[in-house]
């Protein structure tokens, strides 16, 4: 006859309900899976199934009762390292983001913005067209599966029951200065378009001064900005590339002890 004691119960929930709060804690933030358009109930669903295959595989978990103090602190304590991996991942998003923003700062399309769900804020359209693009490349190279496969790696990188360290918040805080440093280079193309195309209107304007510079000006602007766009476009999904390629390389550099 099976027993089952109140300790063997107690390994058993707690090896499923600490990798399934680290599972839930990415997914909640990463990109794509985080986003509002992918139904709560498939999240979850997402997350238990992930949690089934990998719970039977760890080992060494902590001794230590989920409902406890310490139990409820590891809870936690996975939580945090699971949103962070998912948010460090999310950060190359929000810097597409910003590109799109500088972009149409510059182009005078500021004004054409709309309120975004996802970021409970308001974007603009380049921002939001350049944040498609950038989850096209994300998928196309299968980054959604390789942001899985470093997190089921962390389990092992930085078992349940140990902490990375504080420097997990210093390096967070480096990695948002590269990745926006990033942003900005995505953006710099069009920028200097836009600069050579005001000075030019600057120019015109002090030989002809009856020309009218908010009349012809905007237009202009804002058609050398979708042209330089238009051509600079076949080019954008390598940097952009390479700047998700950094951060998934960087999920698995927070979980190293």
């Amino acid at each position: 006859m099976i027993t089952f004691t109140a300790a063997t119960l107690y390994t058993w929930l707690g090896a499923f309900l600490w990798p399934l709060t680290r599972i839930l804690g990415l997914i909640s933030t990463a990109p794509v899976f985080g986003h509002n358009s992918v139904p709560v109930m498939a999240k979850i669903g997402l997350g238990v199934l992930l949690a089934i295959i990998v719970a039977p595989n760890l080992t060494h978990l902590p001794d230590v009762n989920p409902a406890s103090l310490p139990g409820i602190l590891i809870l936690i304590q996975q939580f945090i390292i699971g949103t962070a991996m998912g948010f460090a991942m999310n950060i190359t998003f929000i810097a597409v983001d910003m590109a799109g923003s500088i972009i149409s700062m510059t182009m005078g399309l500021s004004f054409a913005s709309f309120f975004d769900p996802q970021a409970q804020g308001q974007t603009t359209v380049i921002s939001q067209f350049l944040t498609l693009l950038a989850t096209l490349v994300f998928l196309s190279i299968n980054g959604h599966l390789v942001l899985i496969k470093n997190l089921i790696d962390s389990f092992y990188t930085l078992p349940i029951g140990m902490w990375p360290g504080n420097h997990i918040f210093l390096q967070m805080v480096d990695w948002s200065g590269i990745i926006m440093h990033a942003g900005v280079q995505l953006s710099l193309p069009i920028i200097a378009a836009l600069l050579i195309t005001n000075i030019a209107l600057g120019i015109l304007t002090r030989a002809a001064p009856q020309l009218n510079l908010f009349g012809i000006g905007f237009p202009i602007t804002i058609g050398v900005g979708f042209l330089t766009l238009a051509l600079t476009l076949p080019y954008l999904a390598m940097p952009v590339q390479k700047v998700l390629q950094q951060g998934l390389e960087f999920t698995q550099q927070i979980v190293q002890q």
